[in-house]
């Protein structure tokens, strides 16, 4: 088999890739190790900045996510027992965010591309990126016991921190930036109504909270924890007994529990690869970079990686020109660690760090009172928020 561009990985940035590249007449196939149940059953984050959205409208699949969406125009820093909001609306020139779960917006790329009948190979194993640093790059893997290759004018690793793209890539080839925090986060989603319209972010001497949503019914809540807790340890009614206590009274009092259908427990990391270009290969999403989700980055940033490798590729094939695809990299990374910056300042600055004393817990709640009160500050958050321009 031949295509043009072959793209490993069915998570959101590859089957974006796959439809943007399909808009422009581009030959794709699509490669997963999963399967395509268990593509649509993983549990991921839903809060997009308004590129993503333009970016699903560009693909063909942003009908559903404007119906059944919600827009939101700001959120809510809560600390000292008291929170306060953040216009985004206002703070940015009417800028945005969208709470839209990644798993409906896979299911919308998902459906797009077989309505349209292009090629996805899923339960793909021992997927193998090669000769990507010569004229005839390929792909190799095994599906019912038999080995299959794909050659190509081009590969994207779009298979996440553990995928197989990246760790193709020589040691000396590739440098890698990894911070990784010393706790996590303990979430659930529930069958109840959010305890507010908008996310709540807070900061309490007891640790992080985050109070986030998937719809008008279903409430998405987090707690901030050590590494080592264990989730059989917490019963539902032990976590929304912490997560009353981490919030003001007035949100702990209006809050609707109820049974948990999902509970896990996530480490935090920061980590970027350097280059996101190896020849004929290109890292994509978690592949080359992953943030802590206090800043809604992740996704947000794997659609930005999206953008510049799509206009690139498109550039190749119809203008004959590569510098959009020689640009890839630079252009990638570069707004990449602003996000990288951005999401660690917020953990910084919400997250309880073992060996915080009452100091450094005044210290943190000076910098929120500042960040509050100042109408530059708090720009600066919406403007970092709502994401940064392409």
């Amino acid at each position: 088999m031949r295509v043009q561009v072959v793209i490993i990985g069915s998570g959101p940035s590859g089957l974006l890739l796959g439809q943007l590249l399909g808009k422009a007449g581009i030959d794709t196939v699509i490669l997963d190790r999963s399967s395509r149940a268990h593509i649509l059953s993983r549990v991921r984050a839903g809060v997009l900045e308004e590129g993503t959205v333009h970016l699903a409208d560009a693909a063909g699949v942003g009908a559903r996510l404007k119906a059944e969406g919600l827009p939101h125009d700001g959120f809510s820093l809560a600390f000292d027992g008291r929170d306060h909001r953040i216009d985004l609306l206002d703070l940015t020139q009417g800028k945005r965010v969208m709470v839209y779960g990644q798993t409906e917006l896979t299911r919308d790329l998902i459906e797009a591309r077989e309505a349209e009948s292009r090629l996805m190979i899923y339960e793909a194993t021992n997927v193998m990126p090669q000769g990507f640093d010569s004229g005839t790059p390929h792909v190799t893997y095994e599906k019912d016991g038999v080995t299959h290759r794909i050659d190509c004018d081009f590969i994207a690793g779009c298979d996440g921190f553990h995928g197989a793209s990246r760790k193709a890539v020589p040691d000396d080839a590739i440098r890698t930036f990894e911070k990784v925090y010393p706790f996590g986060w303990l979430g659930i989603l529930a069958e109840v109504p959010p305890v507010d319209h908008e996310l709540i972010y807070a900061n309490h001497p007891r640790g992080f909270a985050l109070c986030s949503m998937r719809s008008l019914t279903r409430s998405r809540y987090y707690i901030q924890c050590a590494l080592d807790e264990q989730i059989e340890a917490w019963s539902d009614d032990r976590f929304w007994d912490e997560l009353r206590r981490r919030l003001p009274a007035h949100h702990a009092e209006a809050m609707v529990t109820g049974p948990s259908f999902e509970k896990s427990i996530a480490p935090l990391r920061s980590f970027v690869a350097e280059p996101m270009r190896f020849g004929r290969l290109f890292l994509v999403g978690d592949a080359a970079h992953i943030v802590p989700p206090t800043g809604a980055k992740g996704l947000n940033l794997a659609a930005s990686d999206v953008h510049y490798l799509a206009s690139g590729l498109i550039e190749h094939y119809e203008d004959r020109s590569n510098a959009g695809i020689d640009g890839y990299s630079h252009k990638a990374l570069a707004r990449v660690w602003k996000a990288v910056r951005f999401s660690w300042w917020m953990t910084s600055m919400l997250h309880r760090f073992p060996g915080t004393g009452a100091f450094d817990q005044k210290i943190q709640e000076a910098e929120l009172d500042y960040l509050t009160h100042s109408r530059a500050a708090e720009t600066v958050l919406a403007e970092n928020y709502v994401g940064l321009p392409y």
